[in-house]
């Protein structure tokens, strides 16, 4: 049983909700302080820790840094003898590298410049471009609309920029620009010549312990790891430096870098064939998709068995199950991804040839918009009600709601939402037209879906939606759906469930998502629900932290609505959930930061959720007068038992006049 949520104490009730957010944002962590990762060898290099490592390169009474934090070094830069930083060289846009800019303006103006990446410089200087409150499937830096960049909230303006085989001399010193892409996707290195040695400032590329910061920043498409094969791609060319040190943005100095990067090679290798789908979905998907059915007497439309049908052609994916009754009543499982006037026409097929007389309901396996695209014309047109999960309500009816991948609206349809006419409980019993059928919460690729089983034409059968595919008959295979984490796809709440479900259904023919039929699918499930806990295991392997879902999971944190509109003097109400994965009890303190012309109320939460609890806590954002017109991000900043995140997570505010 999931246990109650708990309150969390309100903390920022208590403070001045008009207090300057610049000052909440350059706040310095009670432990920060200045260190030398090599004092002997580098006595004018340190480093200093906030929301990430700032390395500070000192020469006489001028510095060059490498990321900037939440900004708090530069109020202590005079215990080092610095008067003047030069210049500020970011490796990545993430905002906990960059989000102290707003206090660089008086160093600026005194001459301070700044670079970053060319390949990110639309992040930093227009990062409200890649916010949306209306998404599409082919988005930059999206996974089917769900954004996997986290630039921040008010514009960086850059000096200069960096591409990847560049090089940059500042002082008697001279670095060379390496592309290091991976856990963000134009992210640089800056490897610093030192006589024969080379320092490498390596930003996220690898941690120590040959481990990831975050894996849902290296998480660039859907489920073809193409993240994967740009960070061991990325790690082999700095090993290629042999660098004497790796100076990462997060965790201690790494002292034997070839190792741990040849280490970290050997993890992506195994993990990125754990990570692509379990089946040949890229060139044998049609070959492997029904060895099944037969042609009925409507045109491609075809007969799994006397009372099932589904669609079939070359190239032709749809989501489309029809159970037909002896008394002519039918039940459809998903409608998406189908012309409507061949939909149309293989209906008045059925009622010709087959005697269909009337479509009750149809019923969505999850909560992807190509799973029922064509719903509300079905419902339109052929009168059916639409059925589904009670907790697949509230992300399908208002998508735009969360930041979850593929939402109908991403499909361009015209359809931003669809409202449900009955919604099922976990376990319940559906019984129709002489058929017992059984709804059941059977989570996988995404959290958000079901399992219909019952019995049909004498065989008991699982409607699967998109958790598995494939040929059960090729050993090889292990069947699973893309892995990706921005569907809402912890492995212990997702494939690990779906894995022991059907491991303990054992049904005789799986009736999976994009007309896949697969026959005798024990060994396929077993194979399948195997590969689950082996992914699990790889996560933990790869990911730094105390659990590895930290590191996994992109909504830990999130505001609910993820999107929302404001008017000016007016204010809107969020939810702002959090979770604690551990067993203990653990602390969170969370800023709420706002572009100018937004106000949180309260600024900040803080308090403590017991083991394994969630909460959900409200915030109020006020616009004024000064408010921006469109799109803002508002971020927040996370401190977890102690330890400063930064701004990971944040949410979309429109601001209409």
């Amino acid at each position: 049983m999931p246990k109650p949520f708990l309150s969390l104490r309100v903390l920022g009730l208590l403070l001045a909700v008009h207090a300057p957010l610049l000052a909440a944002r350059g706040a310095t962590s009670p432990a920060a302080h200045f260190s030398q990762p090599d004092a002997k060898a580098h006595s004018d290099l340190f480093v200093w820790t906030d929301t990430c490592n700032v390395y500070v390169l000192r020469n006489g009474e001028t510095a060059l840094l490498i990321d900037l934090g939440d900004g708090s070094v530069l109020d202590h830069l005079g215990d080092l003898g610095v008067r003047r930083v030069e210049w500020v060289l970011f490796t990545h846009h993430h905002r906990e590298q960059c989000q102290g800019a707003p206090r660089l303006a008086p160093w600026r103006a005194q001459g301070t410049k700044v670079a970053a990446p060319e390949a990110e410089r639309a992040l930093f200087e227009r990062p409200a471009d890649f916010r949306k409150m209306q998404v599409r499937l082919g988005d930059a830096f999206t996974i089917h609309g769900s954004s996997y960049v986290r630039p921040p909230i008010e514009p960086i303006p850059l000096d200069r920029t960096f591409a990847g085989m560049d090089t940059f001399a500042w002082r008697g010193h001279e670095f060379w620009c390496v592309d290091t892409r991976g856990n963000s996707p134009g992210s640089l290195s800056y490897l610093l010549r030192d006589g024969t040695n080379w320092l490498a400032f390596t930003g996220d590329l690898m941690l120590d312990g040959a481990r990831l910061h975050t894996w849902f920043d290296s998480e660039w498409d859907y489920g073809f790891a193409a993240g994967v094969w740009a960070l061991a791609n990325s790690a082999a060319q700095v090993a290629g430096y042999r660098p004497a040190l790796m100076l990462p943005s997060h965790g201690p100095a790494i002292r034997e870098p070839a190792q741990q990067l040849a280490a970290f090679e050997r993890k992506l290798f195994a993990f990125e064939r754990l990570l692509v789908r379990g089946y040949p979905v890229s060139s044998f998907s049609g070959a492997v998709q029904d060895n099944v059915s037969r042609p009925s007497a409507v045109p491609h439309l075809w007969q799994v068995s006397p009372h099932l049908f589904k669609f079939r052609g070359p190239n032709f994916f749809p989501n489309f199950y029809l159970i037909l009754a002896n008394s002519g009543h039918a039940l459809v499982v998903d409608c998406g991804l189908l012309d409507e006037q061949f939909l149309d026409a293989a209906i008045e097929g059925l009622r010709a040839q087959y005697g269909l007389k009337q479509i009750d309901a149809a019923i969505i396996t999850h909560m992807h918009g190509d799973h029922f695209l064509q719903a509300p014309h079905l419902r339109q047109k052929w009168g059916a009600q639409l059925w589904a999960l009670d907790r697949m309500g509230p992300v399908c009816e208002h998508p735009e709601r969360f930041d979850y991948a593929a939402p109908i609206q991403a499909y361009g349809s015209g359809v931003d939402g669809v409202r449900f006419d009955r919604l099922f409980k976990d376990g319940e019993r559906l019984d129709w037209e002489g058929y017992h059928f059984r709804v059941d919460w059977m989570p996988g690729q995404t959290e958000f879906a079901l399992c219909l089983t019952g019995v049909i034409d004498g065989r008991k059968v699982a409607f699967t939606g998109d958790n598995l595919f494939g040929d059960p008959a090729d050993p090889a295979e292990t069947g699973h759906e893309a892995m990706v984490a921005h569907n809402s796809a912890i492995l212990e709440e997702g494939y690990i469930v779906a894995g022991e479900y059907l491991h303990r259904l054992k049904p005789d023919l799986l009736l999976g998502g994009h007309s896949y039929v697969m026959d005798r699918p024990a060994k396929f499930i077993e194979r399948y629900r195997r590969w689950a806990y082996r992914m699990r295991d790889a996560f933990r392997d790869l990911i730094a932290g105390e659990d590895y879902r930290y590191g996994f999971d992109p909504f830990w944190v999130r505001a609910e609505p993820y999107r929302a509109s404001v008017r000016r003097g007016e204010a809107v109400e969020l939810t702002l959930h959090v979770r604690n994965f551990l067993t203990r009890a653990q602390t969170h303190r969370i800023e709420i930061h706002t572009p100018p012309g937004l106000i949180a109320e309260p600024p900040v939460l803080a308090g403590e959720l017991t083991g394994e609890a969630r909460g959900a806590f409200p915030i109020h954002i006020r616009a004024t007068a000064a408010a921006k017109a469109g799109v803002n991000l508002v971020a927040f900043d996370v401190t977890r038992d102690g330890e400063r995140l930064g701004e990971w997570f944040d949410c979309v505010l429109q601001v209409q006049p």
